[in-house]
Protein backbone atom coordinates (compact mmCIF):
# COMPACT_ATOMS: atom_id res chain seq x y z
CA UNK A 1 0.00 0.00 0.00
CA UNK A 2 1.34 3.41 -0.97
CA UNK A 3 1.86 5.65 2.08
CA UNK A 4 -0.05 8.94 2.05
CA UNK A 5 1.85 11.94 0.73
CA UNK A 6 3.22 14.27 3.37
CA UNK A 7 1.15 17.38 3.86
CA UNK A 8 2.60 20.50 2.28
CA UNK A 9 3.06 23.30 4.84
CA UNK A 10 0.59 26.14 4.46
CA UNK A 11 3.25 28.85 4.29
CA UNK A 12 6.74 29.39 2.92
CA UNK A 13 8.65 31.67 5.30
CA UNK A 14 11.16 33.78 3.40
CA UNK A 15 13.55 34.09 6.34
CA UNK A 16 16.29 32.04 7.97
CA UNK A 17 15.91 33.98 11.24
CA UNK A 18 15.46 31.57 14.17
CA UNK A 19 13.44 34.25 15.97
CA UNK A 20 10.90 34.56 13.15
CA UNK A 21 10.66 30.79 12.86
CA UNK A 22 9.97 30.46 16.59
CA UNK A 23 7.34 33.19 16.53
CA UNK A 24 5.55 31.80 13.47
CA UNK A 25 5.53 28.32 15.01
CA UNK A 26 3.97 29.83 18.14
CA UNK A 27 1.06 31.05 15.99
CA UNK A 28 0.34 27.44 15.02
CA UNK A 29 1.06 27.95 11.32
CA UNK A 30 2.73 25.03 9.49
CA UNK A 31 5.57 26.37 7.36
CA UNK A 32 8.77 25.61 5.55
CA UNK A 33 11.75 27.92 5.24
CA UNK A 34 13.20 29.26 1.99
CA UNK A 35 15.24 32.35 2.75
CA UNK A 36 15.32 35.23 0.30
CA UNK A 37 18.61 36.71 -0.86
CA UNK A 38 18.03 40.36 -1.71
CA UNK A 39 20.15 43.48 -1.53
CA UNK A 40 19.10 45.23 1.69
CA UNK A 41 20.89 48.51 0.97
CA UNK A 42 18.57 51.51 1.44
CA UNK A 43 18.05 53.66 -1.64
CA UNK A 44 19.22 57.26 -1.65
CA UNK A 45 16.82 59.41 0.36
CA UNK A 46 14.55 56.45 1.17
CA UNK A 47 12.55 56.80 4.40
CA UNK A 48 12.86 54.03 7.00
CA UNK A 49 9.20 53.07 6.53
CA UNK A 50 9.70 52.71 2.79
CA UNK A 51 12.87 50.65 3.27
CA UNK A 52 11.15 48.09 5.49
CA UNK A 53 8.07 47.74 3.27
CA UNK A 54 10.10 47.53 0.05
CA UNK A 55 12.44 44.87 1.37
CA UNK A 56 9.66 42.74 2.84
CA UNK A 57 7.89 42.78 -0.53
CA UNK A 58 11.11 42.08 -2.44
CA UNK A 59 11.84 39.05 -0.25
CA UNK A 60 8.33 37.67 -0.72
CA UNK A 61 8.41 38.09 -4.49
CA UNK A 62 11.85 36.52 -4.79
CA UNK A 63 10.77 33.42 -2.90
CA UNK A 64 7.32 33.22 -4.54
CA UNK A 65 9.05 32.79 -7.91
CA UNK A 66 10.41 29.46 -6.59
CA UNK A 67 7.09 28.31 -5.11
CA UNK A 68 4.25 28.79 -7.62
CA UNK A 69 0.81 28.42 -6.13
CA UNK A 70 2.00 28.75 -2.53
CA UNK A 71 1.57 31.34 0.22
CA UNK A 72 4.80 33.21 0.95
CA UNK A 73 5.42 35.32 4.06
CA UNK A 74 8.32 37.74 4.39
CA UNK A 75 9.43 40.35 6.88
CA UNK A 76 12.02 43.08 7.20
CA UNK A 77 13.10 45.12 10.19
CA UNK A 78 15.05 48.37 10.32
CA UNK A 79 16.14 50.54 13.20
CA UNK A 80 15.70 54.29 12.68
CA UNK A 81 17.78 56.66 14.78
CA UNK A 82 16.19 59.98 13.86
CA UNK A 83 16.35 59.76 10.05
CA UNK A 84 19.30 57.35 9.85
CA UNK A 85 18.51 53.75 8.90
CA UNK A 86 20.47 51.12 10.82
CA UNK A 87 20.38 47.70 9.21
CA UNK A 88 22.50 44.68 10.01
CA UNK A 89 26.13 45.58 10.78
CA UNK A 90 28.67 44.65 8.12
CA UNK A 91 31.36 43.84 10.68
CA UNK A 92 32.23 44.09 14.36
CA UNK A 93 33.42 47.68 14.06
CA UNK A 94 30.10 48.77 12.59
CA UNK A 95 28.23 46.86 15.32
CA UNK A 96 30.18 48.78 17.96
CA UNK A 97 29.47 52.07 16.21
CA UNK A 98 25.73 51.32 16.04
CA UNK A 99 25.52 50.40 19.71
CA UNK A 100 27.43 53.54 20.69
CA UNK A 101 25.06 55.69 18.63
CA UNK A 102 22.01 54.08 20.26
CA UNK A 103 23.28 54.18 23.85
CA UNK A 104 21.02 56.13 26.21
CA UNK A 105 18.81 57.35 23.37
CA UNK A 106 15.36 56.59 21.95
CA UNK A 107 14.86 55.21 18.46
CA UNK A 108 12.20 53.55 16.34
CA UNK A 109 12.02 49.93 15.20
CA UNK A 110 10.03 49.36 12.03
CA UNK A 111 9.02 45.81 11.13
CA UNK A 112 7.18 45.22 7.86
CA UNK A 113 5.43 41.97 6.97
CA UNK A 114 4.25 40.99 3.50
CA UNK A 115 2.15 37.97 2.50
CA UNK A 116 1.45 36.75 -1.01
CA UNK A 117 -0.87 33.95 -2.13
CA UNK A 118 0.46 33.04 -5.56
CA UNK A 119 -2.56 30.84 -6.30
CA UNK A 120 -5.18 33.56 -5.79
CA UNK A 121 -3.13 36.72 -6.31
CA UNK A 122 -4.08 38.00 -2.85
CA UNK A 123 -1.48 40.22 -1.22
CA UNK A 124 -1.35 42.02 2.13
CA UNK A 125 1.23 43.97 4.09
CA UNK A 126 1.55 45.77 7.41
CA UNK A 127 4.07 48.07 9.02
CA UNK A 128 4.60 47.96 12.78
CA UNK A 129 6.35 50.89 14.47
CA UNK A 130 7.65 50.67 18.05
CA UNK A 131 9.59 53.20 20.11
CA UNK A 132 12.55 51.90 22.09
CA UNK A 133 14.69 53.54 24.77
CA UNK A 134 18.18 52.10 25.32
CA UNK A 135 19.95 52.06 28.66
CA UNK A 136 23.43 53.53 29.15
CA UNK A 137 25.41 50.30 28.83
CA UNK A 138 29.19 50.51 29.20
CA UNK A 139 31.91 50.24 26.56
CA UNK A 140 32.96 46.96 28.16
CA UNK A 141 29.42 45.60 27.80
CA UNK A 142 29.41 46.59 24.12
CA UNK A 143 32.74 44.85 23.54
CA UNK A 144 31.59 41.64 25.22
CA UNK A 145 28.29 41.61 23.34
CA UNK A 146 29.90 42.20 19.95
CA UNK A 147 32.49 39.50 20.69
CA UNK A 148 29.63 37.04 21.27
CA UNK A 149 28.59 37.44 17.62
CA UNK A 150 24.94 37.98 18.52
CA UNK A 151 24.60 41.48 16.98
CA UNK A 152 25.79 40.53 13.51
CA UNK A 153 22.46 39.37 12.03
CA UNK A 154 20.26 41.97 13.69
CA UNK A 155 19.11 45.41 12.62
CA UNK A 156 20.70 48.02 14.85
CA UNK A 157 23.16 45.38 16.12
CA UNK A 158 21.09 44.27 19.10
CA UNK A 159 18.46 41.78 20.23
CA UNK A 160 15.82 43.05 22.64
CA UNK A 161 15.52 39.53 24.02
CA UNK A 162 19.23 39.23 24.90
CA UNK A 163 19.42 38.37 28.59
CA UNK A 164 23.18 38.78 28.89
CA UNK A 165 23.32 42.26 27.32
CA UNK A 166 19.74 43.44 28.03
CA UNK A 167 20.21 46.74 26.14
CA UNK A 168 16.63 48.04 26.28
CA UNK A 169 15.33 50.20 29.10
CA UNK A 170 11.71 50.38 27.91
CA UNK A 171 9.49 49.85 24.89
CA UNK A 172 6.38 51.60 23.67
CA UNK A 173 4.77 49.33 21.12
CA UNK A 174 5.25 45.68 20.20
CA UNK A 175 7.96 43.53 21.80
CA UNK A 176 7.63 40.93 19.03
CA UNK A 177 7.85 43.73 16.48
CA UNK A 178 11.17 44.81 17.95
CA UNK A 179 12.25 41.17 17.68
CA UNK A 180 11.43 41.49 13.99
CA UNK A 181 8.07 39.71 13.69
CA UNK A 182 4.97 41.52 15.06
CA UNK A 183 2.61 38.63 15.66
CA UNK A 184 -0.69 40.53 15.42
CA UNK A 185 0.36 41.95 12.05
CA UNK A 186 1.64 38.57 10.88
CA UNK A 187 -1.70 36.97 11.77
CA UNK A 188 -3.60 39.77 10.03
CA UNK A 189 -1.73 39.60 6.71
CA UNK A 190 -1.86 35.80 6.65
CA UNK A 191 -5.63 35.85 7.21
CA UNK A 192 -5.96 38.38 4.39
CA UNK A 193 -4.40 35.89 1.94
CA UNK A 194 -6.33 32.86 3.20
CA UNK A 195 -4.25 31.40 6.05
CA UNK A 196 -5.78 31.77 9.51
CA UNK A 197 -3.39 31.03 12.40
CA UNK A 198 -4.76 28.54 14.92
CA UNK A 199 -3.15 29.99 18.06
CA UNK A 200 -4.29 32.93 20.15
CA UNK A 201 -2.03 35.90 19.44
CA UNK A 202 -1.56 37.01 23.05
CA UNK A 203 -0.88 33.45 24.22
CA UNK A 204 1.67 33.00 21.44
CA UNK A 205 3.41 36.27 22.29
CA UNK A 206 3.64 36.03 26.08
CA UNK A 207 6.44 33.41 26.29
CA UNK A 208 8.71 35.78 24.35
CA UNK A 209 7.63 39.16 25.72
CA UNK A 210 6.11 38.45 29.11
CA UNK A 211 3.15 40.55 27.99
CA UNK A 212 1.39 41.22 24.71
CA UNK A 213 0.64 44.62 23.21
CA UNK A 214 -2.77 43.28 22.11
CA UNK A 215 -3.93 42.91 25.71
CA UNK A 216 -5.46 45.66 27.82
CA UNK A 217 -3.59 46.80 30.95
CA UNK A 218 -6.15 44.96 33.07
CA UNK A 219 -5.17 41.72 31.33
CA UNK A 220 -1.50 42.29 31.99
CA UNK A 221 -0.64 43.70 28.60
CA UNK A 222 1.42 46.72 27.64
CA UNK A 223 0.01 50.09 28.62
CA UNK A 224 1.55 51.86 25.63
CA UNK A 225 0.81 50.74 22.12
CA UNK A 226 1.97 51.98 18.73
CA UNK A 227 -0.72 51.34 16.11
CA UNK A 228 0.29 49.38 13.05
CA UNK A 229 -0.36 50.61 9.55
CA UNK A 230 -2.07 47.94 7.45
CA UNK A 231 -1.86 47.86 3.65
CA UNK A 232 -3.93 45.76 1.27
Amino acid sequence: MTPPAAAVPAVVLASRSPRRQQLLAALGVPFQVDAADVDETPQAGEAPEAVALRLAQAKALAVAARHPGRVVLASDTVVALEDAVLGKPADAAEAVAMLLSLRGRPHRVLSAVYALNAATGQRASALNVSHVWMRRYSDAEIAAYVASGDPMDKAGAYAIQSRSFAPVERVQGCFAGVMGFPLADVARVLAAVGVVPSADIAAACRPFSGRCCQESPAEGGAVNRSPSKAHR
